[in-house]
């Protein structure tokens, strides 16, 4: 699946599967994800200490996996956008974004890349282009692009309206770790200020007609939220399922042989 397959999916009413890259840094990390199931994998670059040719090494590795790989850029900034999708990258993920001018400069760059500055904006704001030809060029060139911006804060759902009427938009990411602090209620996702909040977001995307992406690390979490009206499945991480598949294996075995789980507890890991 590439990026135009994955909007396409969704769009019509689809469900998307994939979930995060936190540690894999190999180019072979691929082949194992490639036999997932997954429709797209995010490679973090926010809290993941990755760099430019190291992602552009791991990205050309997933272009003939049917998995799309999109890249969870540091912050909201062009030059950001353009460096992933430069290296590859099917669409990013533009963490905690609350203004309508960040979300017109990652729509900028992603959408009518390589334009910036004024023709870019003039793009976003207005679908004025220099000419029909480079409008039809620079769509097809940025056909695969998928452009997801991050809410994770309670400034970014009180704007979310005004930023969800920018064209270009693919899908809204909330990210549960940094909202719930936000809120002043952290990690709990339970909590009835928590989900007052999803519901929000819920509610003012179907209004505008864009797919929610909720980043949960349980299967009851991620199952809760599709019933509730999430159309992307955004499921743990490498370094969050390595640990529970080790945890659950190792402790059968001890189990069986000692008589004790040997139990480990959770995983930490917060991205």
């Amino acid at each position: 699946m590439n990026g135009a397959e994955l909007k396409e999916k969704v769009n019509s009413g689809g469900i998307v599967y994939g979930t995060m890259i936190s540690l894999g840094r190999n180019p072979r990390w691929s082949t194992p994800f490639a036999s997932f199931g997954l429709d797209y994998v995010i490679i973090d670059t926010e809290h993941s200490p990755r760099g430019r040719d190291e992602v552009a090494d791991f990205i050309a590795a997933f272009q003939f996996s049917g998995v799309a790989p999109i890249m969870r850029i540091p912050i909201p900034d062009s030059h950001y956008v353009t460096m992933a999708l430069d290296a590859g990258a099917h669409g990013i993920l533009a963490p905690y974004c609350e203004t309508v001018e960040e979300v017109k400069e990652v729509v900028g760059a992603a959408k009518w890349r390589p334009l910036k500055g004024e023709l870019a904006r003039k793009a976003v704001e207005s679908g004025e282009l220099p000419s029909q030809a480079s409008k039809e060029y620079l769509e097809n060139r940025n056909r695969n692009n998928v452009c997801i911006i991050g809410i994770e804060s309670t400034p970014a759902i009180a704007n979310l309206e005004n930023i969800l009427k920018v064209k270009g938009i693919d899908a809204i990411f909330v990210g549960p770790n940094d909202l719930s602090i936000s809120l002043g209620i952290p990690d709990q996702y339970e909590h009835p200020d928590y989900e007052a909040a999803l519901r929000e977001v819920i509610t003012k995307c179907q209004a505008a007609n864009t797919p929610v992406l909720m980043h949960h690390q349980t299967v009851p979490l991620t199952v809760k939220w599709l019933k509730e009206g999430a159309k992307f499945v955004l499921y743990s991480s490498d370094g969050r399922s390595l640990h529970n598949a080790y945890r659950a294996e190792f402790g059968e075995i001890k189990m069986a042989v000692e008589g004790t789980s040997g139990e480990v507890g959770e995983s930490d890991e917060v991205i």
